[in-house]
C-alpha cells in the first residue's frame, strides 16, 4: 500500500513512491512521454502500480504564484484525470509551486553537474512532491 508521486512535465514524468508505512518518499525514476502525441507513459506507470503495489497518487500541480490556472495547471489536471480514468485509484493535485526550483538548488548545491541535473531533477521534484504530502498527512 504505497502512494506514488508524479512530477508531469510536456516530455518527461518524475516518479516517486513512498516507503510501505508512508512516511518517506524515494525517486524510482524518470518516465519519458509526449504529451503532443497523447503519450503519457501509462504502460510504465501501468508496472509500477504492480511492483509497488500502489493505492493512490499524489500529482505535482503547479499553479501560479497569484494561485491562478495556467496551462501546465491545466495539463496536469487533464494526467490527473486519466490516471483515475485508467487505474481507478484516488488522485490527489498537490501545490507544486516552486518544487523544481527547489530541486535544482539542491542538486547545485550538491555540486551535481548541469548534465546530470537535467536527468535527476524530474525525479527528485517528484520526491519532493510526495514528500510534502506524506508530512502533512503524517501530521
Amino acid at each position: 500500500m504505497r502512494t506514488m508521486g508524479l512530477d508531469v512535465g510536456s516530455k518527461t514524468v518524475g516518479v516517486a513512491i513512498s516507503d510501505a508505512l508512508g512516511w518517506t518518499a524515494q525517486g524510482i525514476e524518470t518516465i519519458k512521454i509526449d504529451e503532443s502525441a497523447g503519450q503519457f507513459g501509462i504502460p510504465r506507470i501501468r508496472q509500477l502500480i504492480s511492483e509497488y503495489t500502489v493505492t493512490e497518487f499524489v500529482v505535482g500541480y503547479p499553479k501560479n504564484m497569484n494561485n491562478s490556472i495556467g496551462p501546465r495547471a491545466e495539463a496536469s489536471e487533464k494526467y490527473a484525470e486519466l490516471l483515475e480514468k485508467k487505474f481507478k485509484l484516488p488522485v490527489i493535485l498537490w501545490d507544486e509551486r516552486l518544487t523544481t526550483m527547489a530541486a535544482e538548488r539542491t542538486l547545485i548545491d550538491a555540486d551535481v553537474s548541469r548534465k546530470k541535473r537535467k536527468t535527476v531533477i524530474d525525479k527528485l521534484a517528484a520526491v519532493m512532491i510526495l514528500q510534502g504530502y506524506l508530512d502533512l498527512k503524517n501530521r
